[in-house]
């Protein structure tokens, strides 16, 4: 059976596995920085040109990081992958490997905070031109994409208000001028995506997230074509160092083996919650895309066909009520990752979204009384009753 017919949930399984001569059936950590050559003129050969399965330095590849790219590649359906030490440093990477002084990039407004960092702080000062729009307004892409634009970013649903980009109109109008579509796809989860098919040129992920899934370690992963990946991505990691670890690897093939099943468990049971939710009188809003009120609902189930795992509610009575609402809750924990088989819930005013003025998080419709909830993998009539316990406190 030829491995490129293989369907997803046995990719997460299989894909990329490399075996020493002991016939290991869980993969091998390669722990180890550097590697031998049997002579001299074998090192200088690897290093004019190494195959794919020679290596020269762990910062360059290792065979355990080598199995994850290979096997997050085929589970997204692009040529090639490199895997990186957390999902900034994948979303840095990607716009940086691309990027030069001078260039427009223009990208969606509603970002984590360390993407809007990236883009208004760190590009602009090396002379990038960055423009801001509504990522949901197909006519504001129109108007600020120009001829000399080089990329366009966008995270293809927003963090924390879940906005869902229309991203094949999106790369369609990017792709009229050449340029490069970059796709943060952390919320969308690989196990819903279709970025690829939908038009997106890179795909990048925070491994950290539903991948590990398991709140172990940080890790991040860029996916594109082999040309980009090994001529403009590949180079800038391996001389910044940005490089994932060889242990980390070997978590998030762990991980990848049961990300389907984790995942749509995790979506069901948001789905479930969501409607159990919405209306309910200490609400302001119950935001889910998987819910047939969300603006962007019929966009979001063309694209993943679930509405994700994660929902955002708005807490009447501002601040106050969030902490009161996040401090009766027993099972959700307080934290700021999402993804985890943990369920956690993040108020983003004060934590991730903090360094924004008050002006930009309601240009975001980030306000005072929102908070995002990760759903996990515990019961979901646990959760249902937690949440609405917790409410009551408010």
């Amino acid at each position: 059976m030829p491995k490129d017919t293989w369907k997803r949930r046995t990719q997460q399984v299989h894909a990329g596995t490399r075996r020493s001569q002991y016939g290991e059936v869980s993969e091998a950590i390669y722990l180890t920085q550097g590697f031998v050559y049997d002579s001299a003129e074998t090192a200088m050969q690897r290093f004019e040109a190494s195959g794919d399965d020679e290596f020269i330095y762990a910062r360059y590849g290792n065979p355990t990081v080598r199995m994850f790219e290979e096997r997050i590649a085929a589970l997204e359906g692009t040529e090639d992958a490199f895997a990186t030490a957390s999902g900034m440093a994948a979303v840095n990477a990607a716009l940086m490997s691309l990027l030069r002084a001078g260039d427009h990039v223009v990208s969606a407004r509603a970002l984590f905070g360390s993407c809007l960092y990236i883009l208004e702080d760190v590009l602009s000062r090396f002379g990038v031109e960055v423009t801001f729009v509504d990522g949901t307004d197909l006519a504001a892409w129109e108007a600020a994409v120009r001829p000399d634009t080089k990329a366009v970013f966008l995270e293809s649903m927003s963090n924390p208000t879940l906005e869902v980009i229309d991203l094949p109109a999106v790369a369609s109008i990017a792709h009229k001028v050449g340029a490069t579509v970059v796709v943060d796809n952390v919320f969308s989860t690989p196990v819903f995506s279709r970025a690829i098919e939908l038009g997106a040129d890179v795909v990048v992920y925070s491994a950290t997230k539903h991948i590990d899934g398991q709140g172990r370690a940080l890790g991040g992963v860029v996916l594109g074509t082999r040309d980009y990946i090994r001529k403009a991505l590949e180079p800038f990691i391996k001389h910044t160092g940005g490089a994932m670890s060889p242990f980390t690897a070997w978590l998030m093939l762990k991980g990848l083996e049961t990300l389907d099943l984790r995942v749509n468990a995790q979506a069901d049971t948001a789905l479930k919650i969501a409607q159990t939710l919405e209306g309910h009188a200490k609400l302001s809003q119950c935001v889910f895309p998987g819910l047939p009120s969300h603006p962007h609902h019929a966009v979001a189930m063309a694209q993943l066909e679930k509405g994700g795992t994660v929902i955002a509610l708005e807490i009447k009575g501002g601040q106050e009520s969030a902490f009161r609402f996040l401090n009766a809750l027993e099972i959700v924990i307080i934290s700021n990752n999402l993804g985890d088989a943990k369920s956690i819930i993040t108020h983003p005013t004060t934590t991730t979204h903090q360094r924004l003025t008050d002006d930009q998080r309601a240009d975001l419709g980030i306000t005072p009384g929102l908070v995002r909830l990760s759903v996990g993998l515990e019961d979901a009539d646990d959760l249902v009753a937690d949440l609405l316990s917790a409410l009551e406190a408010v």
